[in-house]
């Protein structure tokens, strides 16, 4: 197996800011969303609008800071063993030997989406998407975050037609604790709730609030909230 650092200029497309949303980029006339948003939108959407529309800040929790620097970590390990490489030569390398890069940033104009991948492993016969997570438990919002990175992926690869499978993972750990094929039913539903997304910052719906009182309580953005589920 080969590490390889992806280096490719994906990341700086030409594009304009959304004027609603910070973090939206307008890419040939279409929003582009991160992929984290995803996860943050299943959990509660209202506060993905508080942060990123209407400007609200709050500071990093524990978990947030703790994943920043656990990633951090596992990145600056890999990049002592990994050879450069464009996302192509890995690609084309891996249809003959297995080939494994770490923090791949990945993007689907048509879709709207784009993102860093925690970990990608490329076989002559599969490709496995894999996000890392501190718990061991798979939830809505996770698998969703994990199936648009497929989502992106696919859109780059072209016709290839190896199988690709998504995964989570427990950070720090070997622990796979979920995984699925990324079948036409998974593609179906992920982009269904992407272009659900896409409506809120086209500014065609409102935002919706979790009724989960668990969850408000511990938001960070609490304070702002006027739709607070307690």
């Amino acid at each position: 197996m080969e590490n390889k650092l992806i280096i490719d200029d994906f990341n700086i497309l030409d594009f304009e800011p959304h004027e609603n949303f910070k973090n939206v980029r307008i890419i040939d006339e279409k929003a582009n969303f991160p992929i984290s948003w995803l996860n943050t939108q299943a959990y509660c959407e209202y506060s993905l609008y508080l942060e990123y529309s209407e400007g609200k800040t709050a500071g990093s929790t524990k978990e947030m800071i703790e994943g920043t620097w656990g990633h951090a970590e596992l990145e600056e390990k890999f990049k002592e063993t990994a050879e450069p490489s464009s996302f192509e030569d890995a690609f084309e390398l891996s249809k003959e030997e297995e080939i494994l890069s770490r923090e791949m940033f990945v993007i689907d104009v048509e879709d709207g989406i784009r993102g860093f991948i925690d970990e990608v492993r490329m076989t002559p016969d599969r490709i496995i998407i894999i996000d890392d997570k501190p718990g061991n438990r798979a939830y809505q919002s996770t698998i969703n975050q994990v199936r648009a990175y497929c989502l992106a992926f696919k859109s780059m690869i072209g016709d290839d037609d190896r199988q690709i499978i998504a995964a989570l993972r427990q950070r720090g750990t070997d622990n796979i604790f979920w995984h699925e094929e990324f079948n036409e039913k998974n593609e179906k539903n992920i982009r269904y709730t992407i272009n659900f997304l896409h409506r809120l910052i086209d500014d065609k719906r409102d935002p919706i609030p979790t009724k989960n009182p668990n969850k408000c309580r511990s938001c960070r953005f609490q304070s702002y909230c006027d739709e607070k589920a307690i």
